[in-house]
């Protein structure tokens, strides 16, 4: 009897990670970093809901860190079977995983000077260095659509997902015995039809079980080619810089990156915009953007000559920390691309706080910003923001562009689920917020998918696998995570809270400050 139990992303769009237990061998579908709130990202430092000593192998639908950046952790406590993934994969995380472990590395002792001034014991980083190194001597690569058997009675085999370089759908039979072998397909993360770089998504049809990802199950993008998608882009550049500042552009480092380069190479090589200097700060997309120059000739839609892909006069692939500062005395003028995509880590929180209090300034999202994190927070319409322990007045021109997500929309997850049918057993909504999965079971509801065999899974639930029959919820052994306080916990309450009380001090006489101060005193001490 085959198990899987849902250890990450269930009502959540990070963390991914599934536990498949065939009675023989334990398995894992990717194994991500918990992002977003600062409760959930504390998921990271507890202990995984299984041994990691116990799992066989681990297969990886592709590089994202929230699907990949526990692989160290897991490997630092004891897990030694293959990693399998395909070769873009590896290649792109022989950098992704190291630069994490120098960001849990650095936070760590950021942490531990506050906590020393404090008095209190320091912590350890998630992981080191070293672990991501050790986990790297552990992958093994396949190509699209080519079996492999990790284990005795268990094949496997990747489909493009169309979402990043080398990312895949995951395709399983286990044989228990039966007439017919188990058969599961895992998503992934899904791409969308309009795409530079990569073909659509594909896989075969008919399955027992399928566990499809849900980060757009609600939201349906506007009608757009690649071609209206980089005239939406020209239109923002060229607004942002006639405003006199400069334009930041928050970016995940890995595809995100390199599709801005290509768009915006393609946009300066024909003079649709003003010949501004272009800013790539983040060691790790510079080494990304090395990766897609190596598959360069596989890759499809691209309107820039491989000799010329993310190579043009104008861009300046930052590296050292004295360049990066260098920026900020930039005043206007400059297109500024910087990770993290969700504001939560890196250059561009120092990038934020030298432009986003101008009023000359813009700041484009172009990308899914989580709840509860910065780039969220912002996005939202805050007026103030606090970046490094210190309150920042919003007077940036904030703006969005929703072209550039690497996620299939809900009529695109529509169509990918109902060309996998049929399926016999069910169908698993996952990664994605409970809003997002009711909004696509509906939907498949009324294009009619039984409704009755639609999963929305819980954090930690586990099911009984049957072939051709419904799954059988065993339940939640010990929950890990309240998803009530997910979008928004008391650290974005405490960071309100200081930037209200900010505000009402501003605008108070000194009478007004003492008694203020004096009912706060008052009510810490009831």
């Amino acid at each position: 009897m085959t198990k899987l139990t849902f250890c990450g992303a269930a009502g959540t769009v990070t963390g991914s990670c599934s536990l498949i237990d065939t009675g023989k061998h334990r398995f894992l579908v990717d194994c991500g970093l918990f992002q977003g709130s600062k409760t959930t990202q504390e998921l990271n430092y507890a202990s995984f809901p299984f041994d990691p000593k116990s799992i066989d192998f681990l297969l990886l639908t592709h590089a994202h860190i929230d699907h990949s950046g526990l692989l160290p952790k897991l490997v630092k406590q004891g897990f030694r079977g293959v990693i399998y993934a395909t070769e873009p994969t590896r290649d792109l995380l022989k950098f992704m995983l190291p630069d994490s472990a120098h960001i849990q590395e650095s936070g760590a002792k950021r942490h531990n000077n506050k906590r020393r001034r404090r008095g209190m014991p320091p912590v350890k980083p998630i992981y080191t260095n070293e672990d991501a190194e050790a986990t790297l001597k552990l992958f093994a690569h396949h190509s699209y659509e080519e079996w492999f058997s990790p284990q005795e009675n268990i094949q496997a085999r990747f489909w493009n997902a169309g979402h990043l370089l080398g990312s895949a759908s995951v395709e399983l039979k286990i044989d228990e015995g039966n007439a017919e072998p188990l058969s599961l397909l895992f998503s992934g993360d899904i791409g969308p039809e309009e795409k530079v770089f990569h073909p659509g998504p594909d896989a075969p049809v008919g399955y027992d079980y399928i566990v499809c990802e849900s980060t757009y199950g609600n939201r349906d993008r506007d009608d757009y080619t690649l071609e209206k998608r980089r005239a939406a882009i020209r239109d923002e550049l060229v607004k942002g810089l006639s405003r006199g500042g400069n334009v930041v552009i928050p970016s995940f480092a890995v595809e995100r990156s390199q599709e801005l380069l290509h768009d915006i190479g393609y946009l300066l090589a024909e003079g649709e915009i003003p010949q501004a200097n272009v800013y790539l700060d983040s060691p790790l997309a510079r080494r990304a953007t090395e990766v897609f120059i190596k598959y360069a000739g596989e890759l499809e839609d691209v309107e820039v000559d491989e000799e010329k892909l993310f190579r043009h006069d104008r861009f300046h692939l930052v590296q050292s920390l004295d360049e990066s500062k260098a920026i900020n005395a930039i005043k206007s003028g400059a297109i500024i691309i910087s990770a993290s995509g969700m504001c939560n880590a890196g250059r561009i929180k120092h990038h934020l706080r030298y432009n986003i209090h101008r009023p000359e300034c813009t700041v484009l999202f172009v990308g899914y910003q989580s709840p509860g994190t910065l780039g969220h927070i912002i996005s939202s319409g805050a007026k103030e923001v606090r970046i490094h322990g210190n309150t920042y007045k919003v007077r940036a021109d904030i703006r969005s562009l929703g072209n550039y997500s690497a996620h299939a929309d809900q009529q695109e997850l529509l169509a990918w689920i109902l060309s996998r049918c049929p399926i016999t057993g069910g169908l698993f909504l996952n990664h994605g917020e409970d809003d997002a999965r009711q909004g696509l079971r509906d939907l498949l509801g009324e294009r009619g998918l039984d409704i009755e065999r639609i999963y929305m899974p819980t954090f930690d639930e586990t099911f009984e696998l049957h072939p051709g029959t419904r799954p059988l919820s065993k339940g939640v052994a010990s929950p890990r995570l309240d998803l009530d306080h997910v979008a928004h916990d008391w650290h974005n309450d405490y960071a309100e809270f200081m930037i209200g009380l900010t505000q009402a001090l501003e605008h108070s006489s000194d009478r007004e400050k003492y008694d203020l101060i004096a009912k706060l005193k008052a009510s810490l001490a009831s």
